[in-house]
């Protein structure tokens, strides 16, 4: 059974159709990145896969026990996330909300948690660091490591790596990889770096204003989809 299957979405945006009879499908341990120009509904998608935004038509299903409350979420940094007064360790914690109920503290396994995502992603020497004087990179390992918090499961990441230097692009991708294949981590990435998305994706959806395309990497390759909007580039493969 599939972790996310999509079935014939429609989602309108301002009242204009915006994604028509979408289907597709994600299992546990895929690594899917979602392509497209501006204004294809990529960022509407994720909202809906969220719940944050209801469908015009078609179903959203999950599977393997995946609860909303399991999904981590990633989104694209605004200038209130980066001015955000609060220390690396409470932003991280802030990950395990939706898992504490109605308890108003947090639990030993949540700090546990908190503590080993934070080794993973090599910040736990920043934990008192207050998280707006942290660098673009290091604000994204913190939110990432909050993601995770949430999720043993599904991480779905919005456009993450936008105002990122190149070093730090390199390495968020790094992480992203090593969570998905070391972790077993499923990952839904809405990317503008097609460049990157067919070098770590195993699965692309590539949404056009009038169609879309849902496969393998390599079946997106040798697609006619995938070649016209590759264009020169000749190194992806």
């Amino acid at each position: 059974m599939a972790l996310l299957t999509c079935e014939n979405l429609s989602f309108a945006y301002e009242n204009q159709l915006v994604i028509d009879n979408l289907s597709f499908e994600v299992k546990s341990g895929d690594y899917l990145c979602i392509v497209g120009e501006n204004g294809t509904g990529k960022t509407t998608l994720m909202k809906g896969l969220l719940g944050l935004k209801k469908q015009v038509k078609g179903e959203i299903r999950t599977g393997e026990g995946l609860r909303a409350s399991q999904i981590g979420y990633l989104p694209q940094q605004t200038v209130a996330q980066r001015d955000f007064p609060a220390s690396v360790m409470e932003v991280v914690l802030s990950g395990c909300l939706n898992s504490r109920g109605f308890s108003p503290v947090y639990s030993r396994e949540d700090k546990k948690k908190a503590r080993d995502m934070m080794e993973l992603l090599g910040i736990w020497e920043k934990r008192k660091e207050c998280f707006r004087d942290l660098s673009g990179g290091y604000r994204q390992r913190v939110l990432l490591a909050r993601a995770l918090c949430a999720t043993s499961k599904l991480l779905l990441l919005d456009e993450p790596t936008t105002g990122l230097d190149p070093v730090a692009v390199s390495d968020f991708y790094e992480m992203v990889e090593h969570l998905n294949k070391k972790h077993g981590i499923t990952v839904i990435m809405v990317s503008h770096d097609i460049k990157e998305a067919v070098r770590q994706a195993d699965h692309i959806l590539h949404l056009t204003e009038e169609d879309f395309f849902f496969g393998t990497t390599e079946q997106y390759l040798d697609s006619n989809m995938g070649k016209d909007f590759l264009g020169g580039y000749e190194d992806v493969e």
